[in-house]
């Protein structure tokens, strides 16, 4: 009983540092993006301003168009992330359901595609774009972006599919089904909490890329929100009630999208009491 007391005890400390050490970078996120002028380069530091504005916001949606960079990065995101996903369940059902010839070196390929740094493809990605005259162009980024979450949510899909039984899709076939209606009636409702996560996953990647953005755009109606974050700091110095603003408007979408995922993502991430 002490023993166990102990570490209860032991466990709440330890979630209560991890907790405070979560919070406080947001709890200053929000704080600067609420302060005056003055009280951003204030010595000491002030931790609880009395006066708190918007005019930062209004700053950043008036005159720093922010509401297109905001547009750009939200369609751009679910758009590459349902395209991204659609293609992970036919492909990774495809692995987990199909043998053929050169599966293992298929699967074996997928892996080491995840081992190879994004920043040795940027070159030869931008030549290739760039003949195609595609360069400054949102649909080249979402095109990237797809093929980026490719592999890594294939390899995902296939680890759903295969703790899916079989025999459940040889019942549905028997009362009539086809392949294709025994994979999205049965097959795919059973998968979603994993579906679900690939999608998140893929959501919260793509929404917040900012290399290969800053690669491909030039034209400030094409930015998405990391490369407009970007811009607010330059050799002048770094707009910080600004920059801090932008933050706080970029983690609603991610908030929003744990907030009604979550529940499949959990259950997707511990999913694994199913055998084939």
């Amino acid at each position: 009983m002490k023993k166990s007391k102990k570490y209860k005890t032991f466990r709440a400390i330890m979630l209560s540092i991890y907790l405070i050490a979560a919070i406080i970078p947001i709890y200053w996120i929000i704080l600067t993006s609420l302060k005056v002028p003055s009280d951003l380069y204030a010595y000491p530091i002030i931790y609880f301003p009395k006066v708190l504005t918007l005019s930062n916001y209004s700053y950043l949606f008036s005159f720093a168009h922010f509401s297109i960079y905001f547009k750009n990065s939200l369609l751009l995101s679910a758009i590459s992330s349902i395209i991204s996903t659609l293609l992970s369940i036919f492909s990774g059902y495809a692995l987990a359901r199909y043998n053929f010839k050169l599966k293992d070196l298929v699967i074996g390929l997928l892996f080491f595609s995840q081992m190879i740094p994004a920043y040795l493809l940027m070159v030869p990605q931008y030549s290739m774009f760039s003949n195609l005259g595609l360069i400054n162009s949102l649909t080249a980024l979402g095109i990237l972006y797809v093929n980026i979450a490719a592999a890594f949510s294939t390899i995902m899909a296939r680890g759903f599919f295969v703790r899916i039984p079989r025999s459940l899709e040889e019942a549905a076939m028997i009362d009539g089904c086809s392949k294709i209606g025994a994979l999205f009636r049965i097959t795919v409702p059973l998968a979603m909490p994993g579906i679900a996560a690939i999608f998140s996953f893929s959501f919260i990647n793509d929404w917040n890329e900012l290399f290969t953005a800053a690669l491909f755009l030039n034209s400030d109606d094409k930015y998405t929100i990391p490369v407009a974050l970007y811009s607010f700091i330059s050799k002048a110095g770094i707009q910080w009630g600004v920059l801090s603003a932008g933050l706080v408007v970029a983690l609603i979408p991610t908030i929003i999208v744990f907030a009604f995922m979550q529940r499949f993502i959990i259950s997707g991430l511990t999913q694994g009491a199913l055998k084939e």
